[in-house]
């Protein structure tokens, strides 16, 4: 992060809107209006459950697609302003992304694993090698390093695809339902990464349909209906929300 863009949001939204086959009798409006601010160091919880409109603005957010309306800047950057080539290196520069179901190549070792998107970015690999194994210690990982994803736990992978997701020093780390496929346990290990991530500097932003889950974040917006609505006080153990249905 550039100390000289820490006053700028990581991530802005103005009106931001999403049709699905606009003017067709298929229509249909998955973001409305949606207006968000993320500062540098958040960990905010984008809670909601199927259909409300969570994981449109997940890609969104990820620049994994386009709005329909309104505007979206990460990290200052108008993202309406870039080509194709630009917006990949944005999302490889600017967000790392964590899924449910971890993603790792099987053949892989997880030191493998972590350093493969730096071969995108043209890293001679002695450094790959290095930064890989920092990346794996910052996960408490350093000692599996040679082992292959069927070596390792569920929650070690998953803490193997945040290592990933960190190896371009991304300032934000989107992470979708990343604790879904762990038991209680182990998915509050992740969480607890998460908040260490966050104090470390990392901006988090957490999609989640569980109300539990949400509470470990200090922010939480709510979507409901393709609206974004934030809700104080979720963000503690004694919010008393019930889980929103999957």
């Amino acid at each position: 992060m550039n100390p000289a863009n820490a006053t700028v949001p990581v991530i802005e939204t103005h009106g931001l809107g999403k049709v699905y086959s606009p003017g067709s009798e298929a229509e249909v409006v998955a973001l409305k209006d949606v207006d968000l601010r993320i500062a540098h160091g958040d960990f905010v919880a984008i809670m909601g459950p199927s259909g409300s409109g969570k994981s449109t603005l997940m890609n969104l957010i990820g620049c994994l697609d386009t709005p329909s309306s309104g505007a979206y800047l990460c990290d200052g950057v108008d993202v309406s302003t870039l080509d194709a080539e630009a917006l990949a290196e944005l999302r490889r520069d600017k967000i790392g992304f964590v899924f449910q179901g971890f993603h790792l190549l099987p053949r892989m070792t997880a030191l493998e694993n972590v350093a493969m998107p730096l071969g995108y970015a043209r890293i001679p690999p002695a450094e790959r090698t290095e930064r890989a194994q920092q990346a794996l210690e910052a996960v408490g990982l350093g000692a599996r390093a040679s082992h292959r994803p069927n070596e390792l736990s569920g929650g070690q992978q998953q803490r193997v695809a945040i290592a990933r997701a960190l190896i371009n020093r991304p300032p934000v780390l989107l992470a979708d339902e990343p604790t879904g496929a762990l038991d209680s346990k182990t998915g509050e290990e992740i969480l607890a990464l998460f908040k260490r991530l966050r104090d470390d500097g990392h901006t988090v932003v957490l999609i989640t349909h569980d109300a539990e889950v949400a509470a470990h974040a200090d922010r939480t917006f709510v979507m409901r209906d393709g609206e974004l609505h934030e809700e104080l006080g979720i963000g503690n153990r004694e919010s008393g929300l019930e889980p929103l249905p999957s």
